[in-house]
């Protein structure tokens, strides 16, 4: 599980950045305090919130994964941020099919992880985390790039977030759709500015 969702594992989560780049372009991000505030506000209010919520909907076996299909994408803050969702979910699928065996629907990457954890032993909650935690470090890998941080630093950020982690995933594990919604308009702004970025080295 924790391989599935590493940060290296083969969907492309190094070419995303979801607007953290044009953050640090504007100078929004620029150090490792700016960089661990926007990381967990992403996390904790935004797009990792609700990935995380769509992904333990997902792991229901009766989910309707046509419809949360809709609805996440309908979540999207931007075109960006859409492709991103569908792109990592096929890049997921391909490779969990070539790993496995069991091919998997193409769907938003959330709920592909979700489908594709059922069979696992592991609660929802620590799917969950280490989803949580795979975000983070994709984040974290773009700062240390990007500001650029240091290693250490970078480590640091994501230590910091352990305690964060762990109630956000067990909060996420049990919540139901009504409980989506972000708040996370700097992030979201910062998305729908780097689809006008002339040069830029991430895809979102």
């Amino acid at each position: 599980m924790a391989q599935w969702l590493s940060p290296a594992f083969p969907i492309g989560a190094y070419a995303y950045s979801q607007g953290l780049e044009a953050a640090i372009v504007a100078g929004d991000v620029h150090d490792a305090a700016t960089a661990g505030n926007w990381i967990r506000a992403v996390l904790t209010h935004g797009s990792g919130r609700m990935d995380a919520i769509f992904m333990a909907q997902a792991r229901h076996a009766d989910a309707d994964l046509a419809a949360l299909s809709d609805l996440a994408l309908a979540y999207a803050a931007s075109s960006e941020r859409a492709v991103e969702m569908l792109e990592q979910g096929t890049a997921f699928g391909l490779a969990i099919g070539a790993i496995t065996g069991a091919g998997l629907p193409a769907l938003p990457y959330a709920l592909a992880v979700g489908v594709a954890t059922r069979a696992f032993a592991l609660g929802t909650d620590q799917v969950a985390a280490l989803w949580l935690q795979g975000l983070a470090a994709q984040l974290v890998s773009v700062a240390v790039r990007f500001v650029p941080l240091g290693q250490t630093d970078g480590q640091r950020i994501i230590t910091d977030m352990a305690t964060t982690i762990v109630a956000l995933a067990k909060a996420c594990a049990t919540a139901t759709l009504s409980d989506l919604g972000s708040s996370t308009v700097g992030a979201d702004l910062a998305a729908m500015l780097h689809e006008t970025m002339d040069v830029r080295i991430y895809r979102s």
